[in-house]
């Protein structure tokens, strides 16, 4: 661990991962947001290269479950875009009149019965993308290819900081598997130490 302008930054081998990641708290409120992270935002989730073989590949198992604007949306633009910013992110369903989907949604977005919003990928049993598991960690390449770990700050999950605080859940122990799953078994064994050695001070 090393102590700079940013705060503690723990480092596990190629991996930075920022203070806040130990130190924030959150636990996802969905009775709360209802998967508003799905459907609010200027793009989608983002995307690893990687990942868009699986998604084209997975596509018939959970298209079904995406909406007639979500098919639409992957027809017109594929199994990504990309952003503003000039990163590959998911296709976001284009504003319709007289559509009960909210425009701008992720195109893989499926809704419930009370309108409720799941990822259609994970509803199949697909593996959804990466970025959408970490949540609200954000992944960050750096140059000579190692990475950064931070924490997004979003007001739509403001509940979820709150419950978390409530329920004494830090980031780190609330993502305990998308981590492991992310980046392996001896990662996550050696944050859960190093996050464990920070807090007690």
């Amino acid at each position: 661990m090393g102590k700079g302008k940013f705060g503690t930054i723990i480092q596990i081998g190629d991996i930075l991962v920022s203070e806040d990641v130990v130190t924030e708290f959150f636990a996802c409120d969905y009775t709360v947001c209802r998967g508003a992270c799905c459907i609010e935002g200027d793009s989608g989730a983002p995307l690893d290269e990687c990942e868009l073989e699986r998604l084209e590949r997975d596509y018939p198992a959970y298209s079904g479950l995406m909406t007639p604007e979500g098919r639409a949306a992957v027809d017109a633009k594929g199994f990504f875009e990309v952003d503003r910013d000039d990163d590959i992110v998911t296709p976001l369903v284009s504003p319709q009149e007289g559509s009960s989907v909210p425009a701008e949604a992720c195109a893989f977005c499926h809704f419930g019965p009370a309108g409720e919003c799941l990822c259609a990928i994970e509803k199949a049993g697909r593996t959804k993308p990466v970025s959408c598991s970490l949540y609200p960690i954000r992944v960050t390449k750096l140059t000579g290819g190692g990475l950064a770990l931070n924490v997004h700050h979003w007001d739509i999950c403001k509940p979820a900081f709150e419950k978390g605080a409530r329920e004494g859940v830090h980031v780190w122990q609330f993502l305990k598997n998308p981590l492991t799953n992310a980046f392996g078994e001896d990662f996550y064994q050696a944050l859960d130490a190093a996050a464990t050695h920070l807090l007690r001070g």
